[in-house]
């Protein structure tokens, strides 16, 4: 009885310690660091960082990718997860191919796209020989910032949309064919089912899916430094300078926490709408 009693806390222990030793205890030393400003007081750091030149773009731009990349992530995961509802034969291949992104990492994927659309690159070729331009054409430098937006827009989409992918599939399963045959025989529509049956059973896959894309958009920087480079700042990548080039790793801690404390506001927002009410899972 006393060993069945504790037999839960002794399975989750390694767990607990792993993420003690390996999360919270760094977690905590980076918050520290950043309110060790020294001589310049205890907000010294963030005041650096607000003064930072890059500060107000690198914060914009990373909200424009994630506001641009994570609803267009959303729409293309519903609807690939539909198709391949819809298909009878085939549909583990498909699958299979559609998260072959999952594969890559961050970096592979920016310097996939850069081959592509560099000066000398891929698309560049195939225009040329189509005659649709004289010569290489510059897409990813400061003259072109939004080509260079879109591109890495576009690299972010095809590397982390299968993330998405896999959680609808997953809810997608989850949901019985007979509310969806229901709605046929009452004469929905294919969007009347979509939009009062799907969605709102597909609810606790989507908080899922938006909780951890939107995470990992705010930290975005390996594609759009192998793309962009420092033509299009991120916060993430203001945080590997001021550690790297500038030496100043309390500054870089005071990106990094403003980073936590972005993604936990978003999660609670994502929380708070897609809850659950009690009502609805009586």
């Amino acid at each position: 009885m006393p060993t069945s009693r504790w037999l839960p806390y002794l399975l989750i222990a390694p767990a607990s310690v792993f993420l003690a030793v390996f999360f919270a205890v760094p977690l905590v030393q980076t918050i520290v660091l950043s309110f060790d400003g020294g001589t310049a007081g205890f907000f010294g750091n963030y005041q650096r960082m607000l003064g930072d030149l890059n500060f107000n773009v690198s914060l914009r731009n990373t909200f424009m990718l994630v506001l641009t990349v994570v609803p267009l992530q959303m729409m293309l995961a519903i609807g690939m997860g539909l198709m391949l509802q819809k298909m009878q034969r085939g549909r583990d291949v498909v699958l299979w191919i559609w998260t072959i992104p999952l594969g890559v990492s961050d970096l592979a994927a920016g310097l996939v796209w850069l081959a592509i659309l560099q000066n000398t690159g891929y698309l560049n070729t195939f225009l040329f020989h189509l005659g649709v331009i004289d010569g290489p054409t510059a897409w990813l430098n400061s003259e072109t910032p939004v080509t260079l937006f879109i591109a890495v827009a576009v690299a972010e989409i095809w590397r982390s949309t299968a993330v998405v992918l896999v959680i609808i599939v997953a809810g997608l399963q989850l949901i019985p064919k007979e509310f969806g045959e229901a709605a046929e025989i009452f004469g929905a529509s294919p969007w009347q089912k979509l939009t009062r049956v799907t969605l709102p059973m597909l609810k606790p896959s989507l908080q899922s899916a938006l909780i951890l894309r939107t995470v990992l958009a705010f930290e975005v920087f390996a594609a759009v430094y192998a793309i962009g480079g420092r033509n299009i700042p991120v916060l993430v990548g203001e945080a590997y300078v001021w550690q790297r080039d500038n030496q100043n790793y309390s500054v870089a801690a005071a990106y990094a926490v403003l980073i936590m404390v972005i993604s936990l506001a978003a999660t609670a927002v994502y929380l708070r709408l897609l809850r659950e009410k009690p009502e609805a899972r009586a």
